[in-house]
Parts: structure tokens; sequence; C-alpha cells
């Protein structure tokens, strides 16, 4: 059984997924804002926290940030949101979380980066391996992995890389995950992304993302 820390500040989305999680055998423990997180985490030993990233205190990224920085998180952290940018996204990866979650999640989404998580190396594993990385003449590459809505690894993308060859890369993965999902239908994309149809035209164009001989244009 391993001990989750739910952090939303709507009270519906704390108890469901409380409640889903608590079915699968976790300890749940929840906070409605950063101030309430930050006790709870200092005060209990976690194995996971998922993260809301628009709080009405202080922003889930900036938390996280925060703690990353006063070396509080010793679990993995997923991200929560369904309002987040392409460029939240990022930022939270490079302030240690694991995996972001859009709103509405489904059970199995969630489940699923759950597990994930949870099968990752502990504290105590990562310090060690830190360690044995320190003899090494070489260090080991920092990098974000991207993973699909069925919890599968998409991609990496190192941190070696300027910010706005990782944005690309990243908005390269995200366009064509929603355009297989969304079947080449360029209406529905357009209005999924929140992109006008011109402007996803010369996204793709921009990305090198090239379309089906025959494409949906409905």
């Amino acid at each position: 059984m391993a001990k989750l820390l739910v952090v939303d500040d709507e009270v519906g989305i704390r108890e469901l997924l409380s409640e889903i999680l608590e079915d699968e055998g976790h300890d749940v423990l929840t906070a409605e804002d950063a101030g309430q997180a930050r006790k709870l985490i200092e005060e209990n030993p976690l194995d996971l926290i998922l993260l809301d990233i628009w709080m009405p205190d202080t922003d889930g990224v900036t938390l996280l940030r925060e703690l990353s920085s006063q070396h509080l998180i010793h679990c993995p952290v997923i991200m929560m949101s369904g309002h987040a940018t392409i460029d939240t996204a990022v930022e939270a990866t490079k302030f240690g979380a694991f995996d972001f979650l859009e709103k509405p999640i489904s059970m199995q989404r969630l489940l699923s980066s759950v597990s994930n998580a949870l099968a990752q190396e502990t504290p105590a594993d990562t310090e060690s391996r830190q360690q044995d990385a320190e003899t090494q003449s070489e260090p080991s590459e920092a990098k974000a992995v991207i993973y699909g809505h069925n919890g599968n690894e998409l991609a990496t993308i190192p941190f070696t890389l300027e910010l706005r060859d990782a944005r690309d890369s990243f908005e390269k993965l995200y366009l064509q995950s929603v355009l297989e999902e969304e079947s080449y239908s360029m209406s529905k994309v357009a209005a999924r992304t929140g992109l006008e149809r011109t402007h996803l035209y010369r996204k793709l164009k921009q990305l090198e993302i090239t379309l089906p001989a025959k494409e949906k244009t409905a």
C-alpha cells in the first residue's frame, strides 16, 4: 500500500480521486491549497503526489519549484490541469514532474500514470545511483520522458537542448498525438488545441509534420 497526496482546490476532484485510489488499496491524504500541501509533505513520508496546477493561493508549478529547491520532494509528482499550456507542462517537467494529466482525467489514464510512477526507483535507490554516477567519467544525461495517454513512453527530450528546440520537440509530439486521436480531422484538432486552422497548418509545416494524402478537413 502506498501513501499518496492529492492536492486540488476542487473538493469534487479531491473526493473522486481519493475514492478511486483508495479502492486500489492506497492510503490517500488530501489538501485543498499549497499551504495544506506543504504541511502534509513535511509531516508525512509520501510515495506519490498528485498536484493541481491552477490553485488560488500558489499555483502547482510554483509550489513544485519551491519544494524542489528546498529538497522536500522525495517521491514522484504527477501534475494535473484542464487549462495548462505546453510551456507549463515543459516547465513542470523541468522541476521534476513525473507525468502530466489533462482534466477531465479518465480512470484508466489515472491508474496507469500512478502505477508507472510508483514503479519508479525509491529515493534511496536514486541516491545510490547518483553516488555511483559520480564515480563514472561521464555524468548521465538529464532528460524529460514524455508519456502517451495509455501510459506508454513516447519519447525523451534531453535537457541539453536549447529551450526553443525542446519546446518544438514537445509541440511536435503533442500535435502528432492529437492528430491521430482525432483521425486527422483538422476542425476537431483546431478546436482541441485552441489554434485557428491557418495557424494550425502553419505550425504543422513549421514542425515538419506530414499529413496523410487525404486528410479530413471536416
